[in-house]
């Protein structure tokens, strides 16, 4: 089974940006980004097919982009002008159903 690991968090101000990365171990097809903050359920993100088509939660739209590099297995989501509630952890997996073994994600934590 291919493995994903996400990298790229970290502590930024609002109005600040980051860029996360999913590895995959192996050929990934459609992946979404997805997040979970304390306390809450975990909720989608994004979407990017293997073409480069995308999608995006209206909470992010406009200021999360996804991208990916099919050659080397890597999915990005830019994040810029982000917000508090944006603070969470956020993990990749297939979409629109979640397939894979989920990774341990990395922690994205916006301050005001």
């Amino acid at each position: 089974q291919v493995q994903l690991v996400e990298s790229g968090g970290g502590l930024v101000q609002a109005g600040g940006s980051l860029t996360l990365s999913c590895a995959a171990s192996g050929r990934i097809d459609t992946i979404g980004w997805y997040r979970q903050a304390p306390g809450k359920q975990r909720e989608w993100v994004a979407t990017i097919t293997r073409s480069g088509n995308t999608n995006y939660a209206d909470s992010v739209k406009g200021r999360f982009t996804a991208s990916r590099d099919n050659v080397q297995n890597l999915v990005y989501l830019l994040m810029n002008s982000l917000k508090p509630e944006d603070t969470a952890v956020y993990y990749c997996n297939t979409a629109p159903t979640t397939r894979l073994a989920w990774g341990q994600g990395t922690q994205v934590t916006v301050s005001s």
